[in-house]
């Protein structure tokens, strides 16, 4: 790593988001038109009717971003992390849940004004039978997130920003991005991205592929979401455009591992196998891990262990934060 010595070693930056988790059935998703799988953005009513459709099973912390943080926080990482909510019960039920996992948390919530028409951000996640996760989001003070709150002394004493593609939907957040990343850059800190969900890419591509090409250090990204951004359905294609492009990447790809891509050389990473009960947070957890790891010294290969063991125990209950103590389980 460049730069002088940093007081964190991941700053994540996203979606500060409370999930509301429930199982259903694949028909519901059918009647209530979402395309199983993806994210959908929602309104206030939307989230509200949804809800009240559901057999809430969950009420927890969420936001992409933040539950990388998290987990990387129990495989001993410093994690802080940037991310708008309301001053209300829900935005401060997120601060304390990131401080209680040791997270430095210093973002200043919307005013009291502005929070009563825009409360803190809320995700409606269903999951089907097979463990896979349809996201309904209401973004709330989400959409407040502005380039002024990248605050500079945070992104300066972070090894590694790491940028959650989530974020790209509400109106500043891209010009908050090329802030957070020309801040890293200029204090020798690295920039690492995560596209998501391959629908924020198709929404956003070309902006993706300019930051992918020209401000990221380490992208993240699954199967669907690398194929989006270069509008293929062949990984092999896909991946070798990711080779083009960046000098360093971790690609999912489910029950068939992961692949690390680094220097123009493509490394496999074997899965760790587990039986699926919900696929919400494998990405952020995998990230988590491989970023705990590359921070801590540890070689590509271990960082790739890391990662899949991390999405392993994350895919084998319900919701997107570890039920086990990851850094004890794996002696680290």
């Amino acid at each position: 790593m460049t730069g002088s010595e940093a007081k964190y070693d991941i700053l994540g930056i996203g979606n500060a988001i409370t999930d509301i988790l429930a199982t259903v059935e694949p028909a519901f998703l059918l009647e209530q038109n979402l395309t199983p799988g993806s994210m959908t953005l929602i309104d206030a009513a939307r989230a509200d009717s949804l809800t009240e459709n559901l057999k809430v099973e969950q009420v927890m912390g969420g936001g992409s971003a933040a539950n990388t943080c998290v987990v990387a926080a129990q495989f001993g990482a410093r994690v802080a992390y940037l991310g708008k909510v309301a001053h209300d019960t829900a935005g401060q039920k997120f601060a304390h849940d990131l401080r209680d996992n040791g997270i430095t948390f210093p973002s200043t919530p919307l005013d009291g004004h502005i929070s009563e028409n825009l409360p803190t951000a809320r995700c409606v996640v269903m999951v089907t039978p097979d463990g896979q996760r349809t996201m309904a989001t209401y973004l709330g003070a989400c959409t407040h997130f502005t380039p002024e709150d990248v605050l500079p002394e945070m992104i300066a004493a972070s090894r590694i920003v790491y940028l959650e593609g989530y974020l790209f939907d509400p109106p500043h957040a891209q010009e908050a991005f090329r802030r957070a990343a020309t801040l890293a850059h200029q204090n020798g800190r690295q920039v690492a991205l995560s596209l998501s969900d391959p629908f924020c890419v198709g929404r956003h591509r070309e902006a993706f592929l300019d930051l992918v090409k020209g401000h990221v250090d380490i992208l993240f990204a699954n199967e669907d979401e690398i194929c989006a951004l270069y509008e293929t359905e062949n990984f092999e294609t896909a991946a070798r455009h990711t080779l083009q492009d960046t000098t360093f990447a971790a690609l999912t790809r489910s029950g068939l591992g992961s692949v690390v891509i680094h220097d123009g050389q493509m490394t496999p990473v074997a899965p760790v196998p587990t039986q699926v009960v919900d696929t919400t947070g494998a990405g952020d957890a995998y990230a988590a891990g491989f970023l705990a790891g590359l921070t801590s010294g540890r070689t590509l290969p271990e960082c790739g262990r890391l990662a899949s063991v991390a999405a392993s125990e994350i895919i084998s209950h319900v919701g997107a934060r570890p039920l086990a103590n990851l850094w004890q389980e794996m002696g680290f």
